[in-house]
């Protein structure tokens, strides 16, 4: 039985206050789905929390200091 596997961290983050959700709308892009929330790749050596402060910033040009994990999921496949 194999005990290691691969594994890929992504992040995908929700801002907003009272009123209002960000979305991001995705064009010329082989995304065909429209509307998505900011997020992406963890990098090497970068801790999830980072990881979205630098997601954020590099798709909305906001800054935010100290985001709250509001739910975690795990997909897995066989390759």
């Amino acid at each position: 039985m194999e005990r290691k596997s691969q594994i890929e961290l992504t992040n995908m983050c929700l801002i907003c206050d009272e009123t209002r959700i960000l979305v991001e709308e995705k064009r010329g892009t082989s995304y065909p789905g429209g509307l998505i929330f900011p997020g992406g790749h963890v990098e090497k050596n970068e801790s999830l929390r980072d990881s979205v402060i630098r997601e954020i910033k590099e798709e909305t040009g906001l800054t935010i200091r100290n985001p709250k994990l509001c739910r975690s999921e795990e997909h897995t496949s066989e390759l």
